[in-house]
């Protein structure tokens, strides 16, 4: 039997209320009459047999590349890189699909009697992985082979021994990237397509990048001419991502892509009302909503983010490919969309979301206010094709706690952009050129990236300029239910309620909004007519 497509329901008097993430929480909204709401489409069936999928991938891979075993001889150099923690989310039950792929990469590499390999974990900017984290990703198999002989790296953005400069774009984009990966005889990327706008040249160009390299891409002019972030030919971000893989291809580094596709399965059982439509609620799903919230509201904040940080996904494997980047991403993509796309006829005055307790950035950690700005606006309102879900002009009304919280260790850089730059404006183009390059060259920020678990000191930033196209084109946004005080240190407006926020929405949109509500997560991407 076929999943079902995406639905879009047009609200009635009959509708039940609707689901909002609220954080480490749930609400239960009633949406106005005429209001659209877009479900995702059910998960799609996964490969019958992973490993069969992985080993005939390696062997038959697309575009113009031999197969894995045809490109590693006795004596070669080999580096498997690999996406970090930041993907996918929650993270997979095991075995992490990042696993499957590396053993079969070894096996290979065993047959064919190479014996110098190296692992890399491709952190961009982004904190280390702990021990338990890179177990959790590579099996345990795997990292006893190679963590203990310091064989298991994690990319250094700050090493100037660690990388190399191969050459500059036409465009004058610098290009430099881990000195291992581009002087190896092949170079495997491991990567985990998500969403439509991982992958391709950005696993290298970004994953693998000092930051001399990413901020030709990582700026507010090309996040303002990225016209959807899951659109590749409308993104300035991939653009730039393309162009500076083409180079690293013509300098010589030989890489092997392989790319992994995941179904919508995101939840595990006890949590099934969240992948449903609320009106095929069985009284299970009722009950299960209702004990779940009831205890919720009853467990501090520390520890409700402590039990969900603590889910495993059932993310099952779609589809996987291996050889050329750019042959492999095109296949990639097609699987991603006949996963997630759903087509939405027009836009709307307003989009409301609720934002739930997860992002890429904080695995096992908090969701700060930058981080719940970067979520909503810089993807949540980014998973579209075509044209935005909202209107220009129109309000973005977004359901999250937003507690004025950090986490010291993770995100030293974010608390003193929220405390000063914030304090100071929200204007991206301004805080870029006040403020950016003094937190980048920062010697703590970068001593807490290299030897502790921070992301790098411009990271904030980066989060910041991920939300200016959707800041460029809204007219307003709003926050239900965050602390007012951090809110509005955001540049956004706070309400207690979404009937309070819907009526400071018509002060800018006019009176009888259209209104449309992405049921998020599952992850999908709306393909706007």
């Amino acid at each position: 039997m076929s999943p079902r497509p995406g639905f879009v329901l047009e609200v009635d008097r009959s509708t039940p209320p609707t689901l909002f993430w609220h954080g480490e929480g749930f609400r239960l909204e009633r949406l106005p009459v005429g209001s659209r709401v877009i479900y995702p489409p059910e998960p799609v069936a996964p490969l019958a047999d992973p490993e069969a999928a992985i080993r005939q991938a390696l062997e038959h891979p697309v575009g113009d590349s031999a197969p894995l075993s045809a490109l590693l001889h006795p004596g070669s150099k080999l580096t498997i890189a690999f996406d970090d923690i930041s993907l996918p989310l929650p993270p997979m039950r095991p075995p992490d699909v990042r696993q499957r792929v590396i053993e079969a990469v070894l096996d290979t590499a065993a047959a064919a009697g190479v014996d110098d390999v190296v692992l890399i974990a491709a952190l961009a900017l982004h904190r280390r992985m702990t021990d338990d984290e890179l177990r959790h990703a590579l099996g345990s198999r795997v990292f006893d082979a190679f963590a203990p002989h310091g064989l298991l790296l994690q990319h250094d953005a700050e090493d100037p021994s660690g990388l190399v400069h191969l050459g500059m774009t036409e465009q004058g984009e610098d290009v430099e990237i881990n000195r291992r990966a581009a002087e190896s005889d092949v170079l495997v990327y491991v990567n985990i397509n998500l969403v439509a706008m991982d992958g391709g040249h950005k696993s290298v160009a970004t994953g693998l990048a000092s930051y001399k390299s990413i901020r030709h891409h990582h700026n507010v002019r090309t996040m303002q001419h990225s016209r959807s972030f899951m659109d590749r030919h409308n993104s300035e971000l991939h653009t730039s991502n393309w162009r500076m893989g083409q180079l690293i291809a013509k300098a010589g580094v030989k890489i092997f892509q392989i790319e992994t596709t995941l179904n919508l399965d995101t939840f595990p059982s006890q949590f099934g009302f969240l992948q449903k439509r609320e009106w095929e609620w069985s009284l299970k799903d009722r009950a299960a909503f209702h004990t779940t919230r009831a205890a919720l509201d009853r467990t501090p904040p520390a520890m409700a983010r402590q039990i969900f940080q603590s889910i495993r996904s059932p993310h099952a494997l779609t589809s996987v490919q291996a050889g050329e980047v750019e042959a492999v991403h095109d296949l990639t993509l097609a699987n991603v969309h006949r996963q997630q796309l759903v087509e939405v006829q027009g836009q709307a005055d307003i989009l409301t979301m609720g934002l739930p307790y997860i992002s890429p950035y904080n695995v096992n950690s908090i969701l700060n206010p930058i981080l719940v700005a970067c979520l909503g606006l810089g993807y949540f309102f980014n998973l579209y094709r075509g044209k935005p879900l909202v209107r220009e002009g129109g309000v973005c009304i977004m359901s999250h706690p937003t507690p004025w919280a950090f986490n010291p260790v993770h995100h030293p850089s974010y608390i003193d952009f929220f405390e000063q730059v914030l304090a100071e404006t929200t204007d991206p183009i301004e805080i870029e050129a006040k403020f950016e390059e003094s937190f980048a060259t920062d010697p703590w920020y970068i001593h807490l990236y290299r030897t502790s678990y921070a992301y790098h000191g411009v990271h904030p930033f980066y989060m910041w300029y991920w939300c200016a196209h959707a800041l460029q084109h809204l007219g307003q946004v709003i926050i239900v239910g965050g602390d007012r005080a951090a809110v509005r240190r955001l540049g956004f407006k706070p309400a207690s309620t979404l009937a309070d926020a819907l009526e400071m929405a018509e002060d800018v949109v006019g009176r009888d909004p259209t209104i449309t509500h992405v049921h998020n997560p599952p992850l999908f991407i709306s393909d706007v007519r």
